[in-house]
This record gives C-alpha cells, structure tokens and sequence, in this order.
C-alpha cells in the first residue's frame, strides 16, 4: 500500500445503501397539477393524515401557477407596468388640478420678476 489511507474516498456514515439501513419510506402520494401552457407536475406528499395538500403548486418547467383540474388550470399572474412618477399624479389629480398648480407656479416665478 502506497502510504494511504484505508477509507479513502468514503464520508463518516456512509455505508451499505438500502431499506435496512434508511428506515422505513413514509407512505407518499403523487398528485398532478397542470399549469397554464398545460405542463404536468407530479409533486409527492405525504399521506400522513391532517397534512394539507395545497391547491396551487409553481410550474418548475415556466414558473406559472398550477392547479389540480387540468381542464382550468390557473390563469397566469397579472403583470403591472412599470408607472412613472407623472402616471401616479394623473391618478392622484384631475386635468383641473394641474392647471391651478400651473398658473399658481407660473405666476409665482412672474412675481419674481424670473419670467414674463
């Protein structure tokens, strides 16, 4: 022997695979949830009872939300634009608004000599 070392190549615990050595498996269930451009997912949960299987599960293939029923599949999450700041004062304030702030800004910088 090449002055090695005899576990060479193992990690502490490792050891002969199989049900003996593990431990019983959990009873699980497969379900199927199909998201919107009609991908499969098969997630396993566990049939322990009181445990709650969720409605919604996220598509690993797109990332789009998945149900249970195949034939509605949850619609894809609404995407909001991105707003500018102008966008969200037109929400706050009415054309009217506007136009009295204006003239009270114009007639300030005329006070001020700064226009005419």
């Amino acid at each position: 022997m090449a002055g090695g070392n005899a576990i060479r190549g193992s990690r502490v615990g490792a050891g002969p695979m199989g049900e003996a050595e593990r431990g019983e498996v959990a009873p699980r269930v497969h379900i199927s949830f199909w998201c919107s451009n009609g991908h499969e997912t098969r997630p396993s949960f566990s049939e322990e009872p009181g445990l709650a299987i969720p409605e919604q599960w996220d598509c690993p293939r797109c990332g789009l939300p998945a149900g249970r029923d195949k034939d509605n599949p949850p619609a894809a999450p609404k995407v909001e634009p991105y707003k500018t700041h102008l966008a969200y004062v037109k929400e706050r304030r009415s054309d009217e608004d506007g136009e009295a702030i204006l003239d009270e800004a114009l007639q300030t910088l005329r006070d001020r000599g700064l226009i005419q």
